[in-house]
C-alpha cells in the first residue's frame, strides 16, 4: 500500500499531519508532493520536506490520494500536474480522500460531477455548482471518494481511509 499526500504553503497542518502520522502508524508508505518538491509551510507555521515536486509523480505508483485542506489547496488546483495526478488516480478508481479546502482540487480536477461531497461550508456552493450533491455531514464516502469538513472530523476521516484501504473499491466483502 502506497499513499501520496498533495501540499502546498498554508496546509491546515492538523489535516495534513494528523493522516500522514496515522498511515504511517499503520505501515502505509506515505509520499508527500508539493509544487517544486520544496519545504513548505502550514498555515499553523509548522514546516514539512516534502519527497518530490508534483512533475515527478507517477500516480500509478499510488493506491491512496489525501488533499488536505486550509489555503494549500488554492495553490495546488493551479497546477496542472496536480491535476492530471488526481484525475489519474479518480478515473483508476483508486481511493481519494479531500478534508475542508481539499475539495477545491478535486472541483479543478472535474471529479466531483454526480459524487455525494462534504466540505468545509464556505465551499459548499462551489461544490455545488461543480455539480456534486453536498450533504453537511462529518465523512461522506461515495465510491472510491472520501470527503471531511474539518479537523474535527478528522477521527472519522482517518476511520473511513483506513476501511476504504483495507477493502479496496468495488469489493464484494462486508466491513
Amino acid at each position: 500500500m502506497k499513499a501520496l499526500i498533495l501540499v502546498a504553503d498554508g496546509v491546515e497542518d492538523l489535516e495534513f499531519f494528523y493522516p500522514y502520522y496515522r498511515l504511517l502508524e499503520e505501515g502505509v508508505d506515505v509520499d508527500v508532493a508539493s509544487p517544486d518538491g520544496e519545504e513548505i509551510l502550514g498555515k499553523h507555521a509548522y514546516d514539512f520536506e516534502p519527497d518530490l515536486s508534483f512533475a515527478d509523480v507517477n500516480a500509478d505508483d499510488y493506491d491512496l490520494l489525501v488533499l488536505p485542506g486550509g489555503k494549500g489547496p488554492e495553490i495546488v488546483r493551479l497546477e496542472p500536474e496536480a491535476i492530471a495526478i488526481t484525475k489519474k488516480m479518480f478515473e483508476a478508481d483508486k481511493t481519494l480522500a479531500s478534508i475542508c479546502h481539499g475539495v477545491q482540487v478535486l472541483i479543478s480536477a472535474d471529479v466531483i460531477r454526480g459524487k455525494r461531497v462534504t466540505c468545509w461550508p464556505a465551499l459548499r456552493d462551489d461544490a455545488k455548482a461543480a455539480g456534486a450533491d453536498y450533504v453537511d455531514e462529518e465523512v461522506v464516502v461515495d465510491g472510491n471518494l472520501i470527503t471531511s469538513r474539518c479537523p474535527d472530523d478528522l477521527p472519522a476521516f482517518c476511520r473511513e481511509i483506513f476501511a476504504a484501504i483495507r477493502q479496496p473499491v468495488g469489493s464484494s466483502e462486508t466491513t
